[in-house]
């Protein structure tokens, strides 16, 4: 398949471009004749390769003019990739302790070249099958978010240097028409690309169809999820794009990054999470019934909420007469006024979460594209059970998420 200089790469034409191309033959030690070259791309949109040279390693992403899950029957611009690279970018400079660097890009090949990210660092869901524990997730995960989000709000930044960044990412809007009908419109119709564990989800997927209650709150979720520019997010941050150690946390492709609601990428995270937890009841054994894990998923995700809090506020307060023009200081600086500014902001934040949380979470069970965390259990009725008690779980948090005011509330509701 070729267009206008594109040409999908395999792994034979890979070693002849990477030998053309100086920035990714350096990263190699210009030893480009003995490489290692393997696809690992498991996602559902790119092709992704791992080179390897005796002194050094790369990973190599390509973009493909179609959604590689379904295949050319679903077209999907490459130009995915230049918003990809251009948020890499824009993160590694805010938070580049859990961003991995750029080394190459090329426009015409949809092709970003950068760090490989090397073991023992492992994709996150995968870990959280597994069930292996990282002491330093949340705060990590919270630090990313809080300068990644922060940093590119009107909290921050002026006005014009925000409409500039918005209008910039606008022409995503391919990958966003694609989050609009994955997350907030299939589930709630039948669509020849849904699936769940049938037939014992049949009228739970049904009950989500004809859910009057939650068709009226998914839909102001889709109109937030459109129209509000409030920061330059993730758009995709499940634990599937995270890569960790017990020291380490990265995170990885962001090619639906688009300026929009700051809720969605922490409710992404957190949804995922609760997803994990929900499914730890399939992975137990005998000899280890996942209790003591299901705990651990459960304080990380109140920790990552309280941590996010923390460290998001701190920035504004040490920011608030900086050139942000949201709540400018000399309006604000009374010490009662400017405290009352936070706690309404970050409460609407709290309750965007939850709701952009319980899409997610609702997607993955009915959806087209469902997870691993709940795929790998073997036994469909067990499978089936956990699924279903997530689906209850996401879909009274969607419709009751203003209710709640703190995180603990949240969880209680899960256990």
């Amino acid at each position: 398949m070729t267009t206008e200089g594109f040409r999908v790469l395999d792994e034979k034409s890979l070693i002849e471009y990477i030998k053309t191309t100086p920035s990714l033959a350096s990263k190699l030690g210009n030893e480009v004749d003995n490489l290692k070259i393997k696809e690992v791309g498991d996602g559902n949109l790119n092709f992704v390769y791992i080179v390897i040279s005796p002194s050094g390693s790369i990973v190599v992403k390509q973009a493909v003019p179609y959604i590689r899950l379904i295949g050319e029957s679903w077209p999907m611009t490459k130009e995915r990739s230049y918003f990809e690279v251009t948020a890499l970018k824009r993160q590694y400079a805010l938070s580049p302790k859990h961003v991995p660097e750029v080394y190459h890009f090329d426009r015409a090949m949809s092709l970003i070249g950068m760090r490989y990210i090397e073991p023992p660092h492992i994709i996150l869901r995968k870990g959280l099958i597994a069930g292996v524990e990282y002491p330093l997730l949340a705060e990590h995960l919270a630090e990313f978010m809080a300068n990644t989000l922060f940093y590119t709000s009107l909290l921050y930044l002026t006005t014009t240097q925000h409409k500039s960044a918005v209008a910039e990412f606008c022409a995503n809007v391919e990958v966003c028409r694609l989050t609009e009908q994955v997350v907030f419109s299939d589930p709630y119709k039948i669509s020849e690309y849904n699936r769940w564990t049938s037939p014992y989800l049949d009228s739970d997927a049904e009950a989500v169809r004809n859910d009057k209650v939650l068709k009226l709150e998914v839909a102001e979720l889709k109109s937030k999820f459109c129209e509000k520019t409030q920061a330059l997010i993730h758009g995709d941050l499940h634990t599937g794009s995270i890569m960790v150690t017990h020291e380490s946390t990265l995170v990885i492709d962001p090619e639906f990054a688009f300026y929009g609601p700051m809720g969605f990428d922490i409710g992404a995270f957190i949804g995922n999470l609760f997803l994990a937890y929900f499914s730890q009841d399939g992975h137990a054994e005998q000899g280890n019934d996942r209790k003591a894990y299901k705990a651990w998923i459960i304080d990380t995700i109140a920790d990552t909420w309280n941590l996010f809090y923390k460290k998001f506020t701190s920035l504004w307060d040490i920011h608030k007469e900086g050139p942000g023009e949201a709540y400018l200081y000399e309006i604000y600086k009374d010490v009662e006024l400017w405290e009352l500014v936070k706690q309404k902001y970050m409460m609407d934040l709290f309750h965007d979460s939850l709701g952009f949380g319980a899409a997610k979470m609702i997607r993955r069970i009915v959806g087209v594209a469902h997870v691993e965390d709940f795929e790998s259990i073997g036994d469909l009725v067990k499978r089936a059970d956990c699924e279903r008690r997530a689906l209850d779980f996401a879909k009274n948090l969607m419709k009751k998420r203003r209710t709640f005011n703190s995180i603990n509330e949240v969880i209680s509701t899960a256990l």
